[in-house]
């Protein structure tokens, strides 16, 4: 069932079209990826379904919302930048957060205490936000997002700013959240889109560019490859593996040759015969199918 829908979505800055007519829906109980490089619209897109700038046209619809009703009462919502009061600890600055959203004192800290458990820093609940690490600041940014228990949780770009345990950390939360809310996250790092997100929005300059589930947008785009690679030193001549018949494409990486096919069974019959006629010294050969950056990149420039 549909949680939000979205319909011929604009914004324009200084009159030019930055989102261009975009459409797409969320499903109760998912976990969709935005999908796109730096500037292709992702956080104006956010930003206009948080309510937070208006659009130039289109229609956003809520489940059970009517047209009078404001949509922030819904979502949640953590911005790709944060920004804190950080003399305060994280308690405080939950319950400051939840007093804001009209709840007495008593409920704000009882949720305050639930949320710092959920997010899994309630032992630094007492600490003040500036010693916090930024792994410990987006897991508290996660939290204010859910201090009002919203039906949709919208993350902005999560880990971008994050070192690698940092990353790790929000990675695992969202991972868990999904099960409990719908979630929606913007992200330019394909790998993180691949492990968490069910379903995935691929923007490209304002648009929307492919919609669906990760295995359906798979299929659908469907680009098998097989990997190649070779001793160390060796350079094979590769318009030789570009001619044979059910090669599309090579690309090579540090020694490492990804080879594009159209028909996984006869490419893998051509290419070994061809490193066995060639005498070409193998060091491994794995049939696999195209990562989601393949398949991007096969989407957008279409």
């Amino acid at each position: 069932m549909s949680l939000l829908t979205v319909q011929n979505l604009k914004k324009n800055y200084d009159g030019k079209p930055v989102i261009q007519g975009i459409d797409f829906s969320i499903n109760k109980g998912s976990c969709v990826a935005l999908l796109g490089p730096n500037g292709a619209g992702k956080t104006t897109t956010l930003r206009m379904l948080s309510g937070l700038i208006r659009s130039n046209g289109g229609k956003i619809s809520f489940e059970g919302m009517s047209v009078q009703s404001d949509i922030r009462y819904h979502i949640g919502y953590l911005p790709q930048h944060p920004v804190f009061h950080t003399w305060m600890s994280g308690k405080e600055f939950l319950v400051y957060v939840a007093r804001l959203a009209n709840m007495d004192r008593q409920t704000a800290a009882k949720r305050a205490d639930e949320l710092l458990a959920r997010v899994g820093i309630a032992d630094a609940k007492n600490k003040r936000i500036n010693k916090y690490s930024g792994g410990m600041k987006q897991r508290l940014g996660i939290a204010q997002a859910m201090i009002h228990k919203p039906k949709l949780l919208m993350l902005d770009e999560p880990v971008s700013a994050l070192d690698p345990i940092g990353r790790r950390e929000v990675l695992s939360l969202m991972e868990e959240l999904k099960a409990e809310t719908t979630l929606l996250f913007s992200t330019h790092i394909l790998n993180d889109a691949e492990e968490v997100s069910d379903e995935l929005l691929l923007m490209h300059n304002g648009k929307i560019v492919e919609a669906g589930s990760l295995e359906g947008v798979r299929q659908k785009h469907r680009v098998d490859k097989i990997d190649v690679s070779f001793q160390e030193g060796f350079t094979p001549e590769e318009e030789k593996i570009t001619a044979l018949p059910a090669v599309i494409r090579a690309e090579h990486n540090k020694g490492n040759y990804h080879i594009f096919v159209n028909d996984t069974n006869q490419a893998r019959d051509e290419i070994l015969q061809l490193i066995y006629t060639e005498g070409w010294p193998l060091e491994r050969f794995e049939v696999g199918r195209a990562s989601l950056e393949d398949l991007f990149m096969k989407v957008v420039n279409q």
